[in-house]
């Protein structure tokens, strides 16, 4: 069977281009090519962009009611297609299919969200400021808007930042991960059945030269970006240098603590869970465990037994808790890290590398539980993204508390306790932008706003919620009066 190529949505159609560039897109669970993706020149983004520009010119100025009524018919469209979008996502991201099941209801409901707008564009007003003098406020739209989503996550991600952008009037070009391309395409369609103009949504495909196209075209407004923290960085600063608004979240080395007086049985559980889904594969993965105090050893026994029987296989097969990692590449820098860990003053209870029941022609690679790491270990320093969990055992919580903060990125971290005072101390001293209490991955729901501090963010907002809004949007004050008749101008005083 002929290998699929696929193409860009741009203007409400199917454009394949020159196709001068193309990438092979695989199936990580089989390490076998499945499609080609067409990689966008310039020319190409440009020719998406000035799409966008050109419908931005009536979709900014189409009522909030028809906004939301493609908002509300989008979402039904993508509920009934959730099992066909998941299906996409785990034969070219390799997670199971519950996980790609997961990751479009997150996304969904950030749809829900945004099909709410009227009620978060309500501007302020009062009345009589000066004598017949009245000042009102409101949020317009940015204008195009370059969305450039990462390989982990192919619907959610998207489904996170374009939905909100579309709602407040402004249009959009997707940058899907080229290793993952095929879920926007579906997206693409949906919009279009749903209702929405030709050219308010795009799809280009493409690499660093589609980027930085994006990111660099004079009709562009504003970047969102998910990625990892050099390339978000490099993203923030062409960005910024070019005068648009930039929001682009890097990479994470997410802590969580457990205190002695927690449940250690229902700890390991939570922290097995997200250490290893999706097989580490998210920037809110827990790749730290802060056990405090007396309970490490207990900790680490209960870890062992509960990441020993996590079920490693094909995201397709049944029974399959995790999947495996996006590339060769990805597993080979994991390996590397692990191995080095011994050598680092660090001891492997748990060894990925010698899971024995996976097809080994895909690139898969077991949980793995290190002890004693350290701040110096390559698995402690660097963000894998893989099923790889850190011990680190320090006396006190406030140990804990400055060893989260000497980490450069502050994205999630997480407290495991039953006394409301060490959460409450943890809470105020940490310094990370989304924290959870007896909560492992505290992803803030969609009328709240997901982002973390330090090396994890760069620029103002975060995403989706209300920080979505004021990204998406800027501010217009207007001072008005009215006369009743005729009037002679006079130079405003205080009266």
């Amino acid at each position: 069977m002929p290998e699929e190529s696929l193409w860009h949505w741009i203007d409400g159609e199917r454009y394949s281009g020159a196709q001068a560039r193309t990438a092979p897109v695989t199936d990580p669970a089989r390490g076998k090519v499945i499609r080609h993706v067409p990689l966008a020149s310039p020319d190409e983004v440009a020719r998406a962009v000035d799409s966008a520009r050109r419908a931005f010119e009536s979709w900014s100025a189409t009522s909030l009611s028809r906004r939301t009524r493609v908002l509300f018919r989008f979402r039904e469209l993508l509920e009934r297609s959730v099992d066909r979008v998941a299906a996409l996502i785990t034969e070219e991201n390799g997670k199971t299919l519950d996980d790609a099941r997961g990751e479009i209801q997150r996304g969904l409901e950030v749809v829900e969200f945004a099909a709410g707008v009227p009620t978060h564009l309500l501007g302020g007003h009062s009345d009589e400021v000066s004598t017949g003098v009245e000042a009102f406020s409101v949020r317009e739209p940015l204008g195009v808007i370059a969305s450039i989503s990462p390989f982990n996550f192919p619907a959610m991600v998207p489904l996170w930042t374009h939905p909100v952008a579309i709602a407040t009037g402004n249009t959009v070009v997707l940058k899907p991960s080229e290793r993952v391309p095929s879920a926007a395409l579906v997206l693409a369609q949906l919009w279009q059945e749903a209702g929405l103009p030709d050219g308010v949504f795009n799809v280009v495909h493409g690499d660093r030269t589609a980027v930085e196209a994006l990111v660099t075209h004079p009709d562009v407004a504003g970047v969102s970006f998910v990625g990892s923290t050099p390339a978000a960085r490099h993203v923030a600063q062409i960005a910024g240098a070019e005068g648009k608004r930039v929001q682009a979240l890097g990479g994470a080395k997410n802590h969580a603590v457990v205190l002695p007086d927690a449940d250690l049985a229902a700890a390991a559980d939570h922290l097995t869970a997200a250490a290893c889904g999706s097989a580490g594969q998210r920037c809110m993965a827990v790749s730290v465990a802060i056990a405090v105090g007396g309970c490490a050893d207990e900790l680490a026994d209960l870890l062992q037994q509960r990441m020993r029987a996590v079920v490693v296989g094909p995201g397709h097969a049944a029974g399959s808790q995790i999947g495996p990692l996006i590339s060769a590449e990805a597993r080979d820098r994991v390996v590397r890290a692990v191995a080095a860990a011994p050598g680092q003053g660090a001891k492997i209870l748990l060894d990925g590398r010698e899971t024995t029941d996976i097809d080994r022609e895909g690139y898969f690679f077991g949980p793995t539980l290190v002890d004693h790491v350290t701040e110096a270990a390559d698995v402690y320093r660097e963000e894998l993204f893989g099923p790889v969990l850190c011990l680190v055992r320090t006396e006190t919580l406030d140990d804990a508390i400055d060893l989260i903060n000497r980490n450069p990125y502050g994205n999630g971290t997480a407290i495991f306790t039953g006394s409301g005072a060490a959460a409450h101390r943890f809470r105020r001293r940490v310094h990370v932008g989304m924290i959870g209490v007896n909560v492992p991955i505290p992803v803030p729901v969609a009328y709240y706003s997901f982002g973390g501090w330090n090396d994890s963010l760069f620029g103002e907002h975060k995403v989706y919620g209300p920080d979505g809004i004021r990204f998406y949007t800027r501010e217009k004050a207007i001072t008005q009066r009215w006369f009743d008749a005729p009037a002679v101008y006079h130079f405003p005083t205080s009266s």
